[in-house]
């Protein structure tokens, strides 16, 4: 089941000029240039922002730990290496932080995506606009019902754009686990939109 394309977010310019932008900004603020951090958080705030209020349900627990991920990046900064893509460690700070959250929870929730995504204004017409958003209310209520693991690793493919490769570095898990897992939450995700939509 793909995605229908008003969900793909807003995608990065070129993923490799990002990629070296990131580094020669990383490699200023570890040499302690707070304006250059600056720079590299307003560069990442808003996915690390939405990737974290899909994990955790909450706008005001997403802020609080959008946060605490940029603040553990500045402290953890000096240990980053060039070869680790910047947004993809990221990412892995905000689920560590997220996933202990959880725990402590000892819940997991899920906010709808429809709420950070618009249909595009060059709809054909209301009818149009109606059935897209019947759809993502339906794609919202079937990735609720996905496990954790498999939500968030579709999410991360499907609507940041991750690669195998980001996705492995991003989880920490290999590509070949990337792979089956991405099938496995794929497929769970068709199945539960199947029930939900034509139920």
């Amino acid at each position: 089941m793909a995605f229908p394309s008003f969900l793909a977010g807003k995608p990065a310019t070129s993923v490799a000029d990002s990629d070296r932008a990131d580094r020669e900004v990383a490699a200023r603020a570890q040499q302690g240039d707070h304006a250059a951090y600056a720079q590299l958080v307003r560069q990442h705030q808003n996915r690390i922002f939405r990737h974290l209020l899909n994990l955790t349900g909450s706008r005001e627990e997403a802020l609080e730990l959008s946060q605490e991920v940029f603040l553990k990046a500045w402290e953890a900064l000096p240990a980053w290496r060039p070869e680790a893509q910047f947004h993809t460690w990221l990412y892995r700070i905000a689920s560590n932080l997220a996933y202990d959250l959880l725990r402590r929870r000892r819940i997991v929730s899920y906010e709808p995506l429809a709420q950070d995504y618009d249909v595009p204004a060059d709809e054909a017409g209301p009818e149009a606009r109606l059935q897209a958003r019947q759809g993502m209310a339906a794609l919202d209520a079937a990735l609720a019902r996905l496990p954790p693991d498999q939500r968030e690793i579709v999410l991360l493919r499907e609507v940041e754009g991750l690669s195998y490769d980001e996705l492995a570095a991003t989880l920490g898990i290999d590509e070949g686990t990337v792979k089956s897992r991405l099938a496995r939450g794929r497929a769970a995700l068709a199945q539960a939109y199947r029930r939900t939509h034509h139920g």
